[in-house]
């Protein structure tokens, strides 16, 4: 006679949800970021593609891109204006890092209804529109995932050992 454990799912919230996948994905990406050899942050592969420390800025100005629409929201009657990257790896890091402390505490700040306030974000080329709080925070998680995948192959040209993200990589198999 065998016996089957049942349990009772918890239902969470949806401002719940994204912070646990947003802290997941941001090890996730913490875990690419620091496979990066330093003495290769001034990679380019190609003319029209960023440097490797450039890209990797690109983590932390979309955590700052988060946090606005969080607080204040844009002023897209103004253009925008981006800091430079610094000029270590390290610094880039530790600005992430830091930053996903500040974006996960303004997160759990949001009472759950607070992420289907209407923001105005870019919604095509040249395009804003009001959209919920949420569908932007998730469009910009998934936007980092992408640069992720950008700088996973960055990585890999950079002869630096690429982990596991999803699965198994080369570098990191499953056994």
């Amino acid at each position: 006679m065998s016996t089957t454990a049942t349990t009772t799912p918890t239902q969470t919230s949806s401002r719940e949800q994204y912070l646990d996948v947003y802290d997941q994905e941001h090890e996730k990406t913490m875990r690419v970021l620091r496979a990066y050899p330093k003495e290769k942050a001034e990679l380019k592969p190609h003319a029209k593609c960023k440097t490797a420390r450039e890209l990797a800025w690109m983590f932390v100005m979309e955590q700052g891109a988060m946090q606005t629409l969080m607080t204040t929201g844009f002023d897209f009657s103004k253009p925008p204006s981006f800091p430079p990257p610094p000029e270590s790896l390290d610094a880039i890091l530790q600005a992430f890092d830091q930053g996903r402390e500040k974006t996960a505490g303004l997160l759990r700040g949001l009472r759950d209804d607070e992420m289907y306030r209407q923001v105005q974000f870019y919604s095509g080329p040249g395009k804003v529109d009001d959209m919920p709080l949420q569908q932007v925070l998730w469009t910009m998680l998934h936007d980092q995932i992408h640069h992720r995948g950008q700088f996973s192959v960055y990585l890999r040209m950079a002869d630096g050992k690429v982990p596991s993200i999803y699965g198994p990589s080369l570098d990191e198999p499953w056994r």
